[in-house]
C-alpha cells in the first residue's frame, strides 16, 4: 500500500516494565537535549545524547515502526513512572501514534509477540489493538489513582501499635514540590490523599518494611514515605515516628480516580467500535 500523505494511525495496549533502568519515553540528556551538534562535546552524556540507551517508547516503536514502515512516532501513556520504578500488575495503558506509515496491513498480534520476544525479562506488552486519536486525550486527561508496593528502610524502632491508628484510613497530605523535580515543576503545595493498606516487616531484609498503599493521581510517592524533611506532611516517617527511606518502588495497578479497579479495556470488535 502506498504511503498516505500525513497519515497517522494509533494502536493501544498496556505495558509492564520489569526493569529499573528503563524510562517510559526517550530520556534525552538535559544538557545537550540530544542535539546532533551539541551532544558531540557534551560531558554529561559523552556524546550519546541520551541518559539511557533504551526506553519503553523505543522498544515498542522499533518493532511497530518496522512493521508499518515508518520511524516517526509519538508515545502517549496514562501517566508515567520513574525510571527506577517497575510497572507490574496488568500494566499501564498507552497509545502509540505512528506517523506516515507505508504499510497498513499489519497483524498486531504478531507485532505484540515480537516486542515481547525481543524484550523478555525487561518489557511486556499486552492487548495491542487498533484505536483512535480520541483515546490520547482520554488517557492523558483522566485522573488515575495507583496502587504501589515499596521496600522501605526504617532507621530505628517504632511501636507497632502506631500502624493500627492509620492503616486503611484515607489520609490527606500536603506536598511541597520535591527537590528532585523542582527543575521542571512549579514550586507550590499540593493536597493529595493516600491510604496505607499493609505495612509488614520484610522477611529478607532486617530493618525494612514492605508497604502497600493507594495514592491519588499526582502524588509523589517516595516523598510520602520519607517526608523529605517536612516537605510532605504527614509522611510515613511522621506516622511511625522514625526516619524512613524508599529503597525500591513498584506500581501494582492503575485505578480509577477513587482507587477502584477500572473495567478492563478490550480490543473493539471492529476499528472505531466502542470508543467514545
Amino acid at each position: 500500500m502506498n504511503q498516505l500523505p500525513r497519515a497517522k494511525i494509533f494502536i493501544e495496549g498496556r505495558y509492564r516494565k520489569l526493569s529499573r533502568e528503563l524510562p517510559q519515553t526517550i530520556f534525552y540528556c538535559p544538557d545537550c537535549k540530544g542535539h546532533p551538534r551539541r551532544r558531540r562535546k557534551c560531558a554529561r552524556c559523552e556524546g550519546f545524547g541520551k541518559l539511557t540507551r533504551e526506553s519503553v517508547q523505543e522498544l515498542v516503536a522499533w518493532v511497530a515502526g518496522k512493521a508499518f514502515g515508518t520511524r516517526k512516532n509519538k508515545f502517549h501513556g496514562a501517566g508515567r513512572e520513574d525510571v527506577d520504578v517497575r510497572m507490574l500488575g496488568a500494566g499501564r495503558p498507552f497509545v502509540l501514534e505512528l506517523i506516515g506509515p507505508k504499510n497498513l496491513e499489519v497483524d498486531l498480534a504478531e507485532v505484540e509477540a515480537e516486542i515481547n520476544r525481543r524484550n523478555e525479562g525487561s518489557l511486556e506488552i499486552q492487548g495491542l489493538h487498533w484505536t483512535e486519536k480520541t483515546r490520547v486525550a482520554q488517557l492523558k486527561e483522566t485522573p488515575h489513582a495507583k496502587e504501589y508496593e515499596a521496600l522501605v528502610h526504617v532507621d530505628g524502632d517504632f511501636d507497632p501499635a502506631r500502624v493500627s491508628e492509620f492503616l486503611g484510613e484515607r489520609i490527606e497530605i500536603t506536598q511541597h514540590t520535591p527537590t528532585r523535580v523542582a527543575h521542571r515543576r512549579a514550586a507550590k503545595d499540593r493536597v493529595r490523599w493516600v491510604e496505607f493498606q499493609a505495612i509488614e516487616p520484610d522477611p529478607k531484609e532486617a530493618g525494612h518494611l514492605r508497604v502497600r498503599m493507594l495514592t491519588q493521581h499526582g502524588t509523589y510517592v517516595k516523598e510520602v514515605l520519607s517526608g523529605e524533611e517536612g516537605r510532605t506532611n504527614p509522611s510515613l516517617a511522621d506516622l511511625l515516628g522514625v526516619p524512613c527511606t524508599c529503597v525500591s518502588l513498584d506500581v501494582l495497578a492503575i485505578l480509577d480516580g477513587e482507587g477502584n479497579p477500572e473495567p478492563e479495556l478490550l480490543a473493539p470488535p471492529t476499528f472505531g467500535a466502542g470508543l467514545s
